[in-house]
């Protein structure tokens, strides 16, 4: 993974380590065996020793100091005290904590040379900890193994092989215990590195003929059978996937160690960019695969820095100005071989930036957020100035309805975000905000310059950098679309741009502008020879362009346009026309959109399909999204998601983006930086038409098996592997599930960065009821449900993949809004649906029929005046059209129904269960949180009635009507509250988990 540089140590950090400490205790789930009582992994705060093993073979380093500070206590002096040989790979230290529960540490060479860590010291406890590769894990690398490492199975020996390949672990223990003897000391022995793999270890097990035992990682996470433990025999032994193998041979025995280090890294890059330096490179090559790199950096006067980095792209951000910096990047495998230096690079930074400091983001759950998703361009139109219609203004008929497409922008949002607060909506889905290129491309999916922001969408005192720190200030996230699948037909700017054969006759001289050397296309500068914004005259050659790929240049074909015009050959962005190099874009359409092309081809020639297993394209698109990263953006909605291989999201750019946010604000802001998938399932079963590939829960898993170094070979690879494997053997969670009546912390360990919009509940709301069942019928396949993005309709489809706005009327209307903000999951809204806008039109028909005759119609006429809330949820004043907007019967409901989920954690964040429960869309749910004390435990019904047996006996306020019952048989049974109406009966557990009452006023359907 890619680290950022870190500080000069010398002293704690202090909210980095604590953000640290965090996200290890979310991230992992104590599996304790079910013989014997939960046992802490860490050693007793009562020792007052820590015992430090740091692993040296991929530092290669010739001296190690460990840099500390007990809790509470100071740092020792730099570079810190010296650490002694332990065994092969290892070194060691061993520390007095006083009184002190652990310490912050830091390692480095004496020289210079850190240990960066993503910015951040390590978070050590006592006893004995290892510390490789930035993994931190509670184990002694060098105890006394037992047996002779090769003994020769029989009687009272155990032999025992492990699997690491699904699990993921760098350090693996064999907690056991012989049949009839005691268990070994939590979390166990440590087993060795056998082969790629697989850990073994041999132990002595006496008299005993069999041992139970559970594996671990030393920090909390277990595998132990679910909950069953294993039973092992005497002699040699396999643990794969929950499998015991008895009686076999070593899986390691015709495996020959890898000796072999991979290729140094090749076409090393760095350009600086002020007081940054943006270094990319060619994939290293390697017979067993490359697992990282290692960039090393010289220059300046904080000395030599080695960073891990997951990609082939590294931001160096925070560098000293008018400063020369020299970069080599090394290679390294799974077996810790370490490949040559690339060649040395050097960027030479400028003046340090005199705008003023980014935003950042608000970082807190995003599950505590319901989201209102707007079309920039059509929402709200704050300055008239960067309206834009485009070449198909008048074609269109939005020229007669004086409705440019660029109409709405950042100034007309931020005039009402206040409007959206006023729904008690807390987060807002922007569509993309890059520089679009097409004859029709307001909607932001046709990005050209992915760089800029675009001006069709900015004004004075209103860029895209005002409305996220507008939106902040009020409390409220932005989340940008984000597309990594495609470009504009027109390539993207800075990575590829074709020429086209733009013959400028008669015919031609309409659509072809003659060329401006001096005028720079950005959509809304009129370019004075044509007389338009959207002006082409860098995109044409009428001579064959240098290096051009396109076949038969030129000549003419035997084709006409609609207007009965020639067409010759490379006139038009084609996949298939040889115009789009192989290295950048893939080169066909998509024929099966359940097949393997489905990733690798064009959707349309709008849409140019970026080769996005290639490092060029992956380092542009890491680079671009970087910039709005660092403006502070919440978010990440990902466009086309399905449409890229899950290994390259999980290998690339999921990790990138984690990267990047650690980088620039901490680990708990890249923990809460939502980032959401568009997995476009149009089927109504769980999985989509039996090809889990192309299945929106598929997306939220990291892969369980090795693949091929190279990502297009990878992506072919996992593909065939997953179909294979089937619907059956898919990872299952039960993260989403209460646990009888309790809370469990959820196991994200194999959470693959990102969540999904629920592409079964939107297809399924034509009608509440269905859409709920099919919801919790998925659920067990995602890694975690309750951060589903569920929507009744988009901008693209309605329920059943309907081509129209959601019209199944007010009443059903508020019956799905009361399921979507009270079930699992996040509610999301699309613009104008408070107000069933453009109910049954026609979301989308492109340049064939006006704007305001469809979904994506203009807005802002609804929201004329002036309005200002209070809280989120509540108006304090409201004026002209935008008043009469919020009287609306579903914006009564809909601030309520926000009111009420914001006052019960339960409803935001807990897991749920249908057990014991009759009633049709009737479920409980509990939010459980030691860390801030909070309880949360509510009762929820849609429409029908519902009795709830075996839950806790207690008082239950209803938060809807305020009725209070008390529970002392365990049984509250609730009458059927009305269409769209529902009730919240919340515990009532004291103190700061009191249950609230009735919260709000009763309207039209919360009564």
């Amino acid at each position: 993974m890619r680290r950022t540089p870190r500080r000069i140590p010398g002293r704690p950090l202090v909210a980095a380590v604590a953000a640290a400490v965090m996200l290890g205790l979310l991230a992992s789930v104590p599996h304790k065996p079910v013989a014997e009582a939960a046992v802490p992994v860490a050693s007793s705060s009562a020792e007052s020793t820590t015992t430090v093993f740091y692993y040296t073979k991929t530092r290669n380093w010739s001296a190690y100091k460990l840099h500390y500070a007990p809790d509470g206590g100071s740092w020792t002096t730099v570079p810190g005290v010296a650490m002694e040989a332990a065994c092969t790979d290892w070194v060691k230290k061993t520390v007095s904590l006083g009184g002190a529960s652990g310490i912050a540490a830091t390692f480095n060479d004496g020289a210079g040379v850190w240990d960066n860590n993503a910015g951040r010291n390590y978070a050590l406890g006592t006893g004995a900890l290892t510390v490789k590769d930035g993994v931190v894990a509670h184990s002694d690398p060098c105890a006394d193994t037992g047996p002779d490492p090769t003994p020769s199975p029989g009687a009272g020996t155990a032999e025992v092989y492990y699997s690491t390949a699904t699990v993921g672990w760098t350090t693996t223990n064999l907690h056991y215990r012989p049949a009839g003897g005691a268990w070994t000391a939590v979390p166990g022995v440590g087993m060795e590195p056998a082969c790629t793999g697989w850990v073994r270890k041999a132990v002595d097990l006496g008299s005993a003929v069999t041992l139970t035992a559970a594996f671990n990682n030393g920090s909390g996470v277990w595998d132990n059978n679910n909950g069953a433990d294993y039973t092992l025999p005497t002699g040699l032994a396999t643990v794969k996937d929950g499998k015991v193998t008895a009686g076999t041979t070593s899986p390691c025995a015709a495996e020959t160690p890898d000796m072999q280090a991979p290729t140094a890294p090749a076409g090393v890059r760095a350009d600086a960019d002020g007081v940054s330096v943006v270094l990319g490179w060619d994939p290293s090559t390697d017979d067993r695969g490359v697992t990282k790199y290692q960039v090393t950096r010289t220059g300046g006067t904080r000395g030599t820095l080695v960073t891990d980095v997951g990609s082939t792209v590294y931001s160096d951000t925070g560098l000293e100005a008018r400063t020369a910096y020299s970069y080599t990047v090394r290679a390294v495998d799974a077996a810790g071989n370490v490949s040559a230096a690339s060649s040395a690079v050097t960027a030479t930074t400028g003046e340090k930036p005199t705008a003023p400091a980014p935003g950042r983001p608000l970082g807190t759950d995003p599950r505590k957020d319901p989201i209102y998703f707007v079309l920039t361009a059509r929402f709200a139109d704050g300055d008239t100035g960067n309206n834009r219609g485009g070449s198909q203004h008048t074609k269109s008929g939005n020229a007669a309805n004086d409705d440019p497409m660029f109409r709405g922008d950042f100034k007309g949002l931020v005039d009402k975000l206040d409007y959206i607060k006023g729904l008690g909506m807390s987060a807002v889905w922007i569509t993309p905000v890059v520089l679009n290129r097409s004859d029709y491309d307001y909607h932001g999916y046709h990005g050209y310059d992915f760089y800029e922001v675009d001006s069709r969408l900015e004004s004075a005192g209103a860029s895209y950098q005002d409305l996220i720190d507008a939106a902040h200030a009020k409390g409220m996230k932005i989340y940008q679309d984000v597309v990594y699948n495609h470009s504009s037909r027109w390539g993207a700017k800075g990575l590829f741009t074709p020429k086209t054969y733009g013959v400028r006759d008669a015919q031609w001289s309409w659509y072809y502008d003659e060329r401006n050397e001096g005028f720079e296309y950005d959509g809304l500068t009129v370019e004075t020879k044509s007389g338009k914004s959207y002006y082409n005259g860098d995109l044409w050659s009428t001579a064959e362009p240098s290096g051009n790929t396109c076949l038969d240049w030129g000549k003419p074909t035997g084709y006409t346009s609609p207007e009965g015009y020639r067409i010759y050959n490379c006139q038009w962005p084609s996949p298939t026309s040889g115009m789009f190099p192989k290295a950048v874009y893939h080169n066909c359409w998509i024929g099966n959109w359940e097949g393997e092309d489905s990733r690798s081809c064009w959707l349309h020639d709008d849409l140019a399909d970026f080769n996005t297993e290639s490092a060029s394209v992956q380092n542009y698109l890491i680079g671009a999204y970087d910039k709005y990263i660092d403006m502070g953006v919440d978010g990440f909605r990902v466009d086309t998601a399905v449409h890229i291989p899950r290994t390259t999201w999980n290998r690339r750019f999921l990790p990138a983006i984690q990267e990047r946010v650690t980088q620039r604000f901490g680990a708990a802001a890249a923990e809460n930086f939502f980032v959401f998938g568009e997995v476009a399932a149009f089927v109504n079963d769980k999985w989509n038409r039996g090809s889990v590939n192309h299945s929106a829960q598929f997306y939220t898993w990291k892969e369980r098996r090795e693949y091929s170094a190279d990502d297009g070979k990878a992506a072919l690879e996992m593909y065939d592997y997953e179909q294979q494997q089937g619907t059956g053997s898919q990872p299952i969670s039960t993260n989403a599930f209460l646990n009888g009546n309790s809370y469990h912390v959820p196991d994200h360990s194999r959470f693959s960065g990102m969540n999904v919009i629920d592409m079964r509940m939107h297809m399924n709301f034509g009608d509440a009821n269905n859409a709920y069942n099919n919801g919790k019928d998925s659920d067990d396949s995602y890694n975690d449900a309750t951060y589903n993005v569920v929507y009744v309709d988009s901008h693209d489809y309605g329920p059943n993949k309907s081509s129209e706005r959601y019209a199944g009327g007010t009443d059903a209307w508020a019956e799905n809004m009361s399921l979507m903000w009270t079930f699992r999951g996040i509610p999301t809204l699309y613009y104008g649906s408070e107000v069933e806008f453009q109910a049954g039109r026609k979301i989308d028909c492109g340049p064939t029929c006006p704007l305001a005759t469809t979904g994506r119609a203009y807005f802002g006429d609804h929201v004329a005046g002036t309005v200002k809330a209070s809280d989120f949820g509540t108006v304090s004043s409201a004026s002209g059209t935008v008043a009469d907007t919020l009287a609306k019967p579903l914006v009564k409901h809909v601030q309520r129904l926000n009111q009420i989920r914001r006052a019960v954690p339960a409803l935001q964040m807990g897991q749920y269960s249908t057990e014991g429960i009759s009633g049709s869309m009737a479920y409980k749910r509990r939010y459980t949180d030691a860390a801030t004390g909070t309880d949360s435990f509510a009762l929820v019904t849609v429409t029908g009635g519902a009795t709830y047996t075996g839950i806790p006996n207690g008082t239950y306020k209803d938060a809807v009507t305020g009725d209070t019952r008390a529970v002392t048989g365990g049984t509250l049974s609730v009458p059927a509250p009305g269409k769209g109406n529902l009730r919240v009966y919340v515990l009532d557990l004291g103190g700061r988990n009191a249950a609230p009452g009735k919260i709000g006023t009763a309207g039209p359907y919360l009564k």
